[in-house]
């Protein structure tokens, strides 16, 4: 079965086409043989996803084939190590640019490897100057979404991968996971009567948690949302059939027409922004004096 990509950008067009290509692959039977054909552009981040929908899939590296209508896509992939992850290239490519993520698989245990990869790969790649406190707390509210992903989606990996755009001024980094969902968990915690969307928008809500037990867990994405708003960047999740996304201080929402089996949350930072930023109680520590 031979499955042509149009065109993938961290967009919910882009997010359709991934979920309709897990459709595809879902429906294919255990002796067929997949081709994978990619576009003339795919944003490099959401390797993630792609990467998340091939680990659904029960076929052996051997029934799964890429080919390449662009070069330089298939360049990306190999400097991020995606292809080489999954088994597909022997080869890496080094970054001279330094404008790839690489493409990782963590599992669930994996705490100290994904901290590690956020503090390598969250300094430079075009962000914009934050102070020593606020881009630990910035590291922190992503090491978060990891953690978040491990207590409340019941998965079994998680799926990271980035790339700067140094031409279209914005950094994105995309995290997936194969879990329950957020309309799963939060219908099922909640017993409120929501929609994949509402299910999102519910858990985006101030300090909302179906974290149980004594310490509280929120969704790690407070101080994300507030940078990105302030940014002028994007924060996406797509989850089963819901869509969310904030761009430029403002929330839309959308609805697949199929499921994606599990979340992926993306985060797209504005390099553009010259501004310099601080946490809030550190301006206001100086003001006393």
């Amino acid at each position: 079965m031979n499955i042509r990509l149009q065109n993938i950008e961290s967009d919910f067009k882009g997010f359709s086409d991934l979920i309709a290509v897990c459709e595809r692959i879902k429906s294919c039977g255990p002796d067929d043989k997949l081709v994978v054909i990619f576009p003339q552009w795919f944003d490099a981040n959401m390797c993630a996803v792609l990467g998340a929908i091939l680990h659904l899939s029960s076929k052996k590296e051997e029934q799964i084939s890429f080919e390449w209508i662009n070069p330089e896509a298939k360049k990306i992939m190999q400097k991020n190590s995606f292809l080489f992850f999954l088994g597909f290239d022997t080869s890496i490519m080094l970054d001279l640019n330094g404008t790839t993520i690489e493409y990782k698989q963590f599992s669930q245990g994996d705490y100290r490897s994904f901290s590690e990869y956020v503090e390598r790969n969250f300094r430079g790649h075009g962000l914009p100057e934050m102070s020593e406190a606020l881009l630990k707390e910035f590291r922190k509210s992503i090491f978060e979404i990891f953690e978040n992903a491990v207590t409340h989606s019941e998965t079994e990996y998680i799926f990271a991968c980035g790339q700067y755009f140094p031409y279209k001024k914005r950094l994105d980094f995309s995290i997936a996971d194969l879990g329950i969902g957020f309309y799963r968990n939060v219908t099922s915690k909640t017993k409120l009567d929501l929609s994949p969307v509402q299910a999102i928008e519910w858990a985006m809500g101030e300090e909302k948690t179906t974290k149980s037990g004594p310490i509280p867990g929120g969704l790690g994405l407070k101080l994300i949302r507030e940078f990105v708003t302030l940014n002028r960047g994007k924060m996406q999740i797509a989850s089963d059939s819901g869509f969310w996304e904030l761009s430029e201080g403002s929330v839309k929402t959308n609805t697949f027409s199929s499921k994606f089996p599990g979340t992926v949350v993306n985060i797209e930072i504005n390099t553009a922004d010259s501004r310099s930023y601080c946490l809030e109680e550190e301006i206001e520590a100086e003001d006393i004096f």
